[in-house]
């Protein structure tokens, strides 16, 4: 049952009753439910670490944090998505901007999410039965991609950057991998992965389509876990400038919490709002 799946982190407070909002995060195998009290401090979470889209109906009915009917913000780590400059975005034309990373189905529902003081749209969707049974379940919702806390992380940290960066979010079957150039962001996707070499070999390719030079290129690496075999070491028989990192924090939490650090999910850190 999906509950031997289920880890539950919480305060040494908790109340459920305390629950002011709630911030969802769907993997494409896993899902985090963050509860947060009225000061926006963590008070709950739960880790469905076997998890697939269609059982989230049922879990909006049984999970006890997932019943309390408080603003939820939802994001969606998933490959259907476009960054659109902000200076092009134009409200409603979203469908438009996502035909060219992908066909969409007609029973869509698009948002957009906007980064770096609106100058970056992150455009993505999700099937209209989903929507109605998070309107249905939920009196205020907002839609957001996955990789909106990555982004927002690193256009945070951009002026820490140096001339020639690679950085990669691992979450167990896929990473996203971003590339910066002076600063600016020149490459951002999605991957699907079997491994750590996989890894290994889109660092390689992005590397090779903008021309970096493997001695001055620095690779860092948020997420890897001890079971992805993910280390500095490895990474350095490969790059001369690897290093794994953690981004600065901020999430609050309310007393408790010991063991969430072994989960090393980034929104744990760092999360869009």
């Amino acid at each position: 049952m999906l509950e031997n799946n289920l880890k539950v982190y919480k305060s040494d407070k908790f109340d459920v009753e305390d629950t002011a909002s709630l911030s969802l995060f769907l993997y494409p195998h896993s899902f985090f439910v963050f509860a947060k009290d009225q000061n926006q401090a963590n008070i709950g979470i739960h880790h469905y670490q076997d998890f697939s889209w269609e059982k989230l109906e049922w879990l909006l009915g049984t999970d006890p944090l997932l019943r309390n009917d408080v603003p939820v913000k939802v994001y969606f780590h998933q490959k259907g998505f476009s960054l659109v400059p902000g200076a092009l975005f134009q409200p409603g034309k979203e469908k438009e901007y996502l035909h060219f990373a992908q066909e969409l189905a007609e029973d869509v529902v698009c948002f957009a999410s906007g980064l770096d003081s609106n100058n970056l749209q992150v455009v993505s969707y999700i099937g209209q039965k989903l929507k109605k049974t998070l309107d249905a379940r939920y009196s205020e919702v907002s839609l957001h991609h996955g990789s909106c806390s990555f982004l927002s992380y690193l256009f945070k940290e951009r002026f820490n950057l140096i001339g020639q960066e690679i950085l990669i979010n691992y979450f167990k079957s896929h990473i996203y991998i971003a590339a910066f150039t002076d600063q600016d962001l020149s490459i951002f996707n999605i991957f699907e992965i079997a491994g750590k070499e996989d890894l290994l070999k889109y660092a390689l390719i992005t590397m090779d389509q903008l021309k970096y030079e493997r001695n001055h290129v620095r690779i860092s690496v948020f997420g890897a876990t001890e079971k992805s075999g993910i280390t500095e070491d490895w990474g350095k028989d490969y790059f001369q400038n690897f290093r794994l990192v953690n981004p600065h924090a901020n999430q609050n939490y309310t007393h408790g919490f010991k063991h969430l650090k072994s989960e090393n999910v980034l929104e744990a850190f760092w999360q869009y709002e």
